[in-house]
């Protein structure tokens, strides 16, 4: 186990330091840098003293190096100290990249993490309740309300929950609130983007939990344990259901970008500043170190979840260590 995850670490390193690699070079190396820093109202004058500041008056590959060892030891600049980790200074906002980004990241991980318990919760819960009723009256009408929402967006869905819960006066307008401070506002204001948000997800879970549920009931041990007078609800939740976990784990290892880009979304469609709203804004304004740091930081978040999944896919099914 030790071995397998070292070679998933090592991948993700790896991979990482490709995306730095490219990112940079396509960032810094197609244009001038300091022009963009500088705003439409510069001299030629103000550009020289920007690439003396941020060092882009050295080769590229020498800026590429001090970035990487900035991320590790941190970094001079002639405007200040960067401490590590350091992804350089804004060229909008002028502010450390790094902690600009951890002050928006409670509001996206409350936004992923939040949605992703509902969405496990209420698509596994109901997927289940379809495959344990298959047939029935009660799986058809989850399965055919599951499949209308899955072609669902969060963008048409977002303004239609507004119209309905907020400015019916129902729900509080949905807000970012530090959940040390207050916990019930922390919860109310983020529980309408969490239903908008994992509705795609829920329908889709749904759907997958129920088939996958109903392909474990036709395995041969799980008939075997019936035959062997095992209740119904014991042979469903004991062997069908760990045995249904294997592929689900595996989809929602592969579904974390994608609520990555929908909490973005999300944050988008409701006002709310987190990392996807930063990342918006810094593509619109040009800001390259945020960008960079964004896109850095995103990646590597993605690539942690997904060594967490796979060491929990090689947990359930031992094959996977051996493959």
């Amino acid at each position: 186990m030790l071995q397998f995850l070292l070679r998933r670490t090592f991948g993700a390193v790896v991979i990482l330091v490709l995306l730095s690699a490219f990112t940079f070079f396509v960032f810094f190396g197609a244009g001038d840098p300091a022009a963009m820093s500088c705003g439409k109202n510069c001299t030629a004058d103000n550009i020289a003293l920007i690439h003396q500041n941020l060092g882009l008056d050295k080769p590229l590959t020498t800026q590429f190096w001090d970035f990487v060892v900035g991320i590790f030891a941190g970094r001079d600049y002639s405007i200040g100290h960067c401490s590590a980790p350091c992804f350089g200074y804004s060229f909008a906002t002028k502010q450390d990249v790094w902690s600009t980004m951890m002050d928006r990241l409670p509001t996206t991980a409350s936004l992923a993490i939040g949605g992703a318990v509902v969405f496990l919760t209420v698509g596994l819960g109901t997927g289940l309740i379809a495959a344990y009723k298959r047939g029935s009256f009660l799986d058809k009408a989850l399965t055919s309300v599951s499949m209308v929402l899955s072609s669902a967006q969060i963008y048409i869905l977002g303004p239609i929950a507004l119209g309905l819960f907020v400015y019916s006066g129902l729900l509080e307008s949905p807000k970012y609130v530090d959940f040390t401070s207050d916990p019930s506002g922390w919860f109310m204001g983020l529980l309408l983007p969490w239903l908008v948000m994992s509705t795609i997800f829920t329908a889709q879970y749904t759907r997958m939990s129920r088939s996958t549920m109903i392909e474990q009931l036709q395995e041969e041990h799980v008939r075997t344990a019936k035959a062997k007078g095992m209740s119904s609800s014991y042979v469903f939740l004991r062997y069908a259901w760990r045995g249904s976990l294997i592929p689900i784990v595996t989809i929602l290892g592969m579904d974390l970008s994608s609520l990555f880009g929908g909490a973005m979304i999300t944050e988008f469609t409701f006002q709310l500043a987190g990392i996807g709203r930063l990342a918006i804004d810094s593509v619109t304004t040009l800001d390259l170190p945020m960008v960079m740091g964004v896109l850095i930081f995103s990646a590597a978040l993605i690539l942690v979840f997904n060594i967490i999944v796979d060491a929990t896919y090689a947990f359930i099914d031992p094959r996977v260590r051996l493959s």
